[in-house]
């Protein structure tokens, strides 16, 4: 099948393949199209695409391939470009976009849409939702350090302190966590809200603080955050509250699929910021989190508080938007291609592929069947049934007649060894009771988090070993050059392994490719 890869317009600077990707798609069996100039705004040339084995076209004939790829939800004259029976893969916004699958299934188009891939574990590569949230909620951190009239990071400096900056995140999706990161990484004091508690060590793990809302909340079962209740919009809004009169930068990322955006932040919040203070509407496209914000606008209020509702954060980056796209589409492909002989075929049993399919064979095929995947931890056992869990089998505990007893023996054997045995095995022998003793208590007192680089080192004590049995190697008898022969080889196995362990674990902490 031909698949084409077409321009986009209406301000949209990524492309949805890049010419690494391109490669993977042919590896696929596809023969690949790409519209000149598509990848332009992108910084791809067309020079790229054609040494990635891409043949360069037109407008027409790129849109009447088999297989078209796209970024932004087609226009009515790019619909009418389309043959009857091909398949269309771009963002098309199903749930507020009713009308736009219509037109899709009057003309006949299989519609892949990428923002309907079900959040499984499965389908995480293909998720091209979150690869865009991710690079926006960056790029939210960077909108507002450019806004931001002072530093992030608080330091002491000749002319006096300058205290961090603070920063509100709302709400811990995969947004909210690109923004908490790159807030923190710049040294901010971050702090986020979610109605999903599941999400306090996501945050605590990249460096911020999540200020927990002490309400019940309904559970998550598809990986999005669930509308709230009364009892905790209110505690919530008194969260925002506070923090809003302290914090000097807002960053709303909260939507719900399917709905208006919920308000987070009210006009009484926004007036009780500090001057020059900036928020980021991350929903203002979709009603917006917060009082006064307008999409893709920049609002200074009387106050001083800047606004930004831009919707196109992803749009600039568009580099690293349209490589992350192009793999999540490559990825969806693959799936789609099983054989890989450039056959696109699309199994309605498969819970990803039923999902994307928004339009099929003239027909509206949205919604898909719900798929159930809930993020929240399976619930813990009972304290009993823990304990009962973890506790092993009962040991029969030994009598005090037998731990004497076997003490006796010991003694016993020792003191017959040390009276009996030839020169110097009684002093080796004593050396090595003493050395088990010693080396217990030692052992034992370390927490097995270490043992294994306790081990990994002390093993090299058996570098004594092997030099001793390098010695004996010389010695007439075949027996004893047969056991030092081995002596050496299992010493040597700890010797480099013990190294090898130590080398592992200290690589696990050192950032940048290992060799």
């Amino acid at each position: 099948m031909r698949l084409g890869i077409v321009a986009e317009h209406r301000g949209e600077t990524r492309v949805a393949a890049t010419p690494i990707t391109v490669e993977k798609i042919r590896r696929l069996g596809y023969d690949v199209v790409v519209e000149r100039g598509a990848g332009a705004a992108s910084s791809f040339p067309d020079s790229a695409y054609a040494a990635a084995g891409a043949a360069l076209v037109d407008t027409a004939e790129a849109w009447a391939a088999d297989v078209v790829l796209k970024v932004a939800a087609p226009t009515d004259d790019e619909i009418a470009l389309l043959r009857p029976g091909a398949v269309l893969a771009a963002l098309l916004s199903p749930a507020h976009s009713p009308e736009l699958l219509e037109r899709l299934a009057a003309r006949g188009v299989t519609a892949l849409a990428l923002d309907a891939v079900p959040r499984i574990s499965r389908a995480q590569s293909m998720d091209v939702l979150s690869s865009m949230t991710n690079i926006a909620g960056y790029r939210a951190v960077i909108e507002a350090a450019h806004e931001f009239g002072r530093f992030f990071t608080g330091q002491v400096t000749a002319a006096g302190k300058v205290p961090p900056a603070k920063v509100l995140v709302a709400g811990a999706g995969v947004a909210g966590l690109a923004a908490i990161g790159a807030a923190s990484s710049l040294g901010a004091v971050v702090r986020a809200t979610d109605p999903r508690p599941e999400v306090a060590d996501q945050v605590a793990s990249i460096g911020g603080h999540y200020l927990a809302v002490d309400a019940a909340v309904e559970q998550s079962t598809d990986g999005y955050a669930k509308a709230t209740s009364e009892a905790y919009d209110r505690r919530a809004a008194e969260i925002y509250s506070e923090q809003a009169r302290d914090v000097d930068i807002i960053i709303t990322t909260a939507q719900i699929p399917g709905r208006t955006a919920p308000r987070l932040i009210t006009a009484a919040d926004v007036a009780s910021m500090k001057p020059g203070s900036v928020i980021v509407d991350m929903a203002a496209a979709q009603g917006g989190n917060v009082e006064g914000s307008v999409a893709d606008e920049r609002i200074v209020t009387d106050n001083g508080v800047i606004i930004l509702g831009y919707s196109d954060l992803a749009r600039r980056l568009p580099t690293q938007a349209s490589q992350l796209y192009g793999t999540n589409l490559v990825n969806l492909l693959a799936l789609l291609t099983p054989d890989r002989d450039g056959q696109l075929t699309v199994d309605d049993d498969d819970v990803v592929q039923r999902a994307v399919t928004v339009t099929r064979d003239g027909t509206v095929t949205w919604p898909p069947p719900a798929v159930s995947v809930s993020a929240t931890p399976a619930p813990k056992p009972a304290p009993e049934a823990a304990a009962a869990a973890s506790t092993p089998p009962e040991k029969r505990p030994m009598s005090r007649t037998a731990r004497g007893g076997l003490i006796a023996l010991g003694m016993a054997a020792l003191f017959a060894i040390c009276a009996f045995a030839p020169p110097p095995l009684p002093e080796h022998f004593l050396v090595l009771t003493l050395s088990v003793v010693v080396g217990f208590y030692v052992i034992g007192n370390v927490t097995h988090a270490l043992h294994t680089p306790l081990m990994s080192v002390t093993n090299a004590i058996s570098g004594i070993i092997i030099v001793g049995a390098m010695m004996q190697l010389t010695v007439p008898s075949v027996a004893v050059q047969i056991l030092a022969a081995v002596a050496v080889l299992v010493a040597s196995i700890n010797v480099f392994g013990g190294f090898a362990v130590t080398r592992r674990m200290l690589s696990m902490f050192v950032k940048g490719p290992q060799r």
